[in-house]
C-alpha cells in the first residue's frame, strides 16, 4: 500500500499558501540586496540558539554567539558542545540532499556527537515525547523505523502538493516516527527548513525556529492535537502561521532598514556613500576598500571615507575591541 500522511487540505490552508507564496516572491524580490552576510549570520545563531532552547538549553543568545565565535565562556560543557554541534550541522545543511537518508544520518551524527552514542543511526529502543512526566506521543516501535522513513521520503518525491504544504507534513510525520534515540526535535526543524530551502534559498536564513521557540507549548500541543485526530491539518495550519509570520518580520527588518538609509542618506557625504556602495555586503579590511575605491592615500582615506561612515554608524568593526587589530575588517550596520 502506498505511504500517504493523513491530512485534509482546509481552506485556512489554501489562503495561507497564497499569503506566503505572495510574501515568499515580495521579499525575494524587493529585498534580495538586504539579506547580507551579516544578516545571514544573525539568523543562523538565532536559529541554533532557538532551536536549542526548546530542547532546554539555558545558553543566552549572546553565550550562543561567543561559542561560535571561538570564545570561552562559562557554561555547560555539555549546553556548550551542542550550539557547536548545530553550528556544524547548518553550515552543512545547504550541501545536503534532503530526500537522502545518507545525509539525514550524517547530520544526525554531526548534531549529536558527543551527546548521544547512537547519533548517526536510528533508535534501537523506544522513545516518546513529554510534556513534563506526562506522555504525549509514544513512537513505533524501533524495528519499524528504517521501512517508515524510507516510505516518507518516497513519499515526498512522488508527491505533487505544494513544497509548503508537504514540507509541513514531512515534519510532523518526521515527529511521529521519531527516528532517532535523541535529537529528534532538532533535527525535523532543521530538515524542514532544508526542504523549505530547496523552494527558496531564503529559507535557509529565515528563523522560524525563534517563532517556535516563542509558541512552544502551541507547537506540542497542535503535535498531539494531530496525533489524536488522526489528520496533520491543524499542525500545517500553525506551521504555514509561523513560516507567515517570520516573513512578515523579514520583510518589515527591511522596511526599515531602508527607511534608516533614505533619512541618513541626506546627511552623507559623496565619499561616504561611494564607500558603502563599494562596501555592499561583504567584510572589507581597509586595504580591501582602499582597493575596490580606488584609493591609495591612507589619510584622505580615512578621513573622508572610513571615519565619518564609523561616526554615522553606517559600518561598523568586526572586532571592535581591537580597533587596531591587523585583522580587522569593515561592514555595513
Amino acid at each position: 500500500m502506498e505511504y500517504k500522511p493523513p491530512f485534509t487540505i482546509t481552506e485556512s490552508i489554501i489562503n495561507l499558501l497564497a499569503q506566503v507564496s505572495e510574501l515568499v516572491g515580495q521579499v525575494t524580490v524587493l529585498h534580495k540586496d538586504s539579506i547580507t552576510p551579516r544578516l545571514r549570520r544573525e539568523n543562523r545563531i538565532k536559529t541554533i540558539h532557538s532551536s536549542l532552547a526548546i530542547e532546554h538549553n539555558s545558553l543566552s543568545i549572546e553565550q550562543v554567539t561567543a561559542v561560535i565565535d571561538g570564545k570561552r565562556i562559562l557554561g555547560s560543557p555539555l549546553e556548550i558542545k551542542e550550539v557547536q554541534n548545530a553550528y556544524e550541522a547548518y553550515e552543512l545543511m545547504l550541501s545536503l540532499d534532503p530526500l537522502n537518508i545518507d545525509d539525514l544520518l550524517l547530520a544526525h551524527r554531526l548534531m549529536m556527537k558527543d551527546l548521544e552514542k547512537e547519533n548517526g543511526r536510528f533508535r534501537n529502543g523506544g522513545v516518546g515525547i513529554f510534556e513534563g512526566d506526562r506522555l504525549i506521543h509514544a513512537a513505533p516501535p524501533a524495528n519499524y523505523v528504517p521501512q517508515l522513513i524510507a516510505d516518507l521520503f518516497e513519499w515526498y518525491k512522488r508527491s505533487e502538493l505544494h513544497i509548503l504544504i508537504k514540507s509541513c507534513m514531512f515534519h510532523y510525520e518526521f515527529e511521529f516516527i521519531h527516528p532517532f534515540a535523541d535529537g529528534n526535535g532538532r533535527m525535523g526543524r532543521m530538515w524542514h527548513t532544508l526542504l523549505l530551502s530547496q523552494w527558496n534559498e531564503l529559507f535557509a536564513w529565515l528563523p522560524v525556529e525563534e517563532l517556535i521557540k516563542a509558541r512552544q507549548q502551541e507547537y506540542y500541543s497542535t503535535l498531539a492535537k494531530a496525533d489524536k485526530q488522526a489528520d496533520c491539518s491543524c499542525f500545517i495550519e500553525m506551521m504555514m502561521h509561523l513560516i507567515l509570520d517570520a516573513l512578515r518580520e523579514l520583510d518589515k527588518t527591511d522596511q526599515v532598514s531602508d527607511q534608516v538609509s533614505d533619512q541618513v542618506s541626506d546627511q552623507v557625504s559623496d565619499q561616504v556613500k561611494l564607500l558603502l556602495e563599494r562596501l555592499g555586503g561583504d567584510e572589507l579590511s581597509a586595504a580591501q576598500l582602499m582597493e575596490r575605491l580606488g584609493l591609495s592615500h591612507r589619510p584622505t582615506f580615512r578621513k573622508n571615507y572610513l571615519a565619518p561612515a564609523l561616526s554615522l554608524g553606517l559600518i561598523e568593526m568586526t572586532i571592535p575591541d581591537k580597533p587596531n587589530s591587523r585583522n580587522q575588517k569593515y561592514r555595513k550596520r
